[in-house]
Parts: C-alpha cells; structure tokens; sequence
C-alpha cells in the first residue's frame, strides 16, 4: 500500500464565500484565498514556524523523530520518548511557514483560517483513556492552554476521533476511529478567531469518497490572547488505563492554508 498521497481538500472552496462589506460600502464575496501550501519533498520541516522533535532529549536513538519522507511529513512515537514534562510524550511542529526561513503566518482575532490536509493513522496509534492530540490550535507560549484539539479518545472503550474545544470542554463532533485506520483520511479545519462568542469552527472528515463527519459550532471562544498557531502530530499523556500506547507514527500530506478575505 503506498502511503504517498497528494490530496487537495476543498476544490469548491467558494461554497464557504460570505458577503462582506467593502471599503467604499457595496458588498462584495468573500472567498477563499490559498496562503500556504508546502511541500514535504521540497520544504521538509521548513513548512512550520518551530519543530518540537524530543524537546526533552529522552531518546536520542529515536531521532529524529519528525522528519519527511518521499510527499509525507512523518511523526514517530516510541513508548521510550518523554517530553520535558515527563508524564507526557510530544513530537509536533506547529505553525504555517512560506518556504525554509520564510515568514510564518498569524492567525489574529477577528479572521477566518482554513488548513486541509490528509492523515494516515496506523492502527498501532490508538485511542486512549486520557488525552492524545493529534492537532491543536494553541496560543503560542509556554504553559497557554490549547484553543481547539483534535484527539483520539477512548469513549465508553469505544475508539473515537473528535474536535473540542478546549476552552469551553464543548464537543464539535466525533466519529469511530476504528473505520479510519491504516487509511488515509482527508481534514477540512475552518476557524473564525474571535473572543467570547465572536467565534466559530468547523470539521470535516471524508474517507473514502465519504464524508465521515462535518460538524460546526458558532458563537464560541477561539481567541485567549496574542494569536492562534496550529500544532500537528502527536501529543499524548501516558495516564492511559486502556493498554494502548505502543511504538507508532502519524503520517501527514497535502497541507495547504487558506484565509478567508
């Protein structure tokens, strides 16, 4: 099975257009315009703000730990690793550079932010009983608390994949996790960044020509402070009372990065 894969999310991305009012005051569609869109081949780890690979230097032997390979970013995780904090594992980039010592792009409230992109989750990367993210929208900072997560959850023993935010413990939405194993599944991320109630989010998941999820939330809190900065690959707590940390790896192609003007 090859696990190299080119996918673009979203080829009808007009269907998100809204009407907005201009400078001199006729409205106008808004659509969405393309501000990202690495490489694994060409940037490599160049394509994020900042690369968290063994932050903690735990395994040595493991690294790297983030690293790309052929169109695909990988991030591997071994039941060895710890993050600075030593009840937790983390290997994650976060960020949206253009280019290997390029600009990276911020997020601030009052925008909308769009990223697609493709995931292959193994069937050795499992739900647990505590938390595993596999994305984040997160103030950048050491110690804020993350904005949006997408995790693998343990749910009644049930493996699930959902979006909560965070803030708030409100759930997005949440599918069987099990379907979309050893499979690459494709991400649609929409985020209006705003305080208070001046927020909102939707999700999509399709897997094989299906649309396994697409949920939404409005008038919700994205924003805490500063901007918001994505994080992707795998950030988990080792509390889980379930035996499913192993030896294991996320496989990630195909980002791309749209604002909403």
């Amino acid at each position: 099975m090859s696990t190299s894969r080119r996918t673009l999310l979203g080829a009808a991305l007009g269907g998100a257009a809204a009407t907005v009012a201009g400078p001199a005051g006729p409205a106008h569609a808004a659509s969405w315009q393309q501000k990202w869109a690495p490489s694994a081949a060409r940037d490599g780890l160049g394509a994020f703000e900042t690369v968290e690979d063994d932050r903690a230097d735990s395994h040595p032997g493991g690294q790297p730990h983030i690293y790309a390979t052929g169109d695909n970013w990988r991030f591997d995780m071994h039941t060895a690793d710890r993050d600075t904090s030593t009840d937790r594992q983390r290997q994650e980039v976060t960020g949206l550079r253009n280019g290997s010592g390029g600009n990276y792009l911020k997020w601030t409230s009052g925008q909308t932010w769009r990223v697609t992109y493709s995931m292959y989750i193994p069937s050795s990367l499992k739900a647990t009983t505590t938390f595993t993210h596999i994305m984040q929208m997160k103030q950048p900072g050491s110690g804020t608390s993350p904005i949006v997560v997408q995790s693998l959850r343990r749910v009644n023993g049930r493996q699930t994949i959902e979006l909560k935010l965070a803030i708030d413990d409100i759930l997005v939405g949440r599918t069987d996790l099990d379907p979309l194993h050893d499979r690459w599944t494709d991400v649609d991320f929409q985020i209006k960044v705003g305080n208070g109630s001046a927020g909102s989010v939707r999700w999509i998941l399709r897997s094989g020509g299906s649309t396994v999820v697409d949920a939404s939330k409005t008038g919700v809190d994205t924003f805490l402070a500063d901007r918001v900065r994505p994080k992707w690959g795998i950030y988990r707590s080792l509390g889980d009372t379930s035996g499913s940390l192993q030896n294991t790896y996320l496989l990630l192609t195909g980002l791309r990065g749209y604002q909403l003007g």
